[in-house]
């Protein structure tokens, strides 16, 4: 039986450009698409892939949480994160979340197919590229204890502040998280005071520098 994967990327050229990729390999098989975090979600849950490759700067909820989110409905599936962020936040963020494998988006197509064939095994993959990136923040967290948005906040205090972060008001979050406004308020006020910051904007740009959003979603 070959590889079923999952492609969760907001962009359609490139889920087709990966499919298109993809379905060349004898062993690999696309069986879903998702064009977001919630709805990679869905997916694995219904689909129950091999291995997901999980963008991870998606409107809504990104890729990190997305992560986390599937890991904990269907911990058999392997998470390869492909970004164009080499960022140390965005790739920390993915293997905290229980991510296996990170490529970035220029990495070849020779590379992606044997990532996809080492996460299966059970393996872990890291682009050459960030690699140093990656030892440099275990060394980093080895040293010093961080305080991130995934060790401070809960699940629905990180999807509220990324919608926030997003420009989403207090309405469209209500209705997108089916909750009360006055739930978002608090959620809101929670963050605020957990985070020792006093505005939406202050809110924004933490959201994005720890890697819960980024200003091209």
């Amino acid at each position: 039986m070959g590889i079923r994967v999952v492609l969760a990327d907001d962009h359609q050229i490139v889920r087709e450009g990966l499919r298109a990729v993809l379905d060349k390999q004898a062993d690999i098989e696309v069986v879903g698409e998702a064009n977001s975090g919630a709805g990679a979600i869905e997916l694995c849950r219904e689909l129950h892939p091999d291995v997901v490759v999980m963008d991870i700067a998606m409107p809504d909820l990104n890729g990190i949480e997305a992560t986390r989110q599937i890991l904990k409905a269907t911990p058999e599936v392997q998470v390869l994160a492909l970004s164009m962020h080499s960022d140390r936040q965005f790739a920390a963020g993915m293997f905290a979340a229980g991510a296996c494998g990170y490529l970035l988006k220029d990495c070849a197509v020779e590379e992606l197919t044997e990532a996809l064939r080492t996460v299966v095994r059970g393996q872990s993959y890291v682009s050459s590229e960030i690699a140093g990136t990656v030892i440099a923040d275990y060394r980093q967290r080895l040293t010093a204890a961080e305080d991130t948005p995934w060790s401070v906040l809960t699940e629905r205090q990180r999807e509220i502040l990324q919608l926030i972060a997003q420009g989403r008001t207090t309405k469209q979050i209500a209705e997108q998280l089916y909750i009360s406004v006055k739930t978002v308020e608090a959620h809101r006020q929670h963050l605020m005071d957990r985070l020792d910051i006093h505005s939406v904007a202050e809110l924004t740009k933490y959201a994005v520098r720890e890697g819960l959003t980024s200003l091209d979603t």
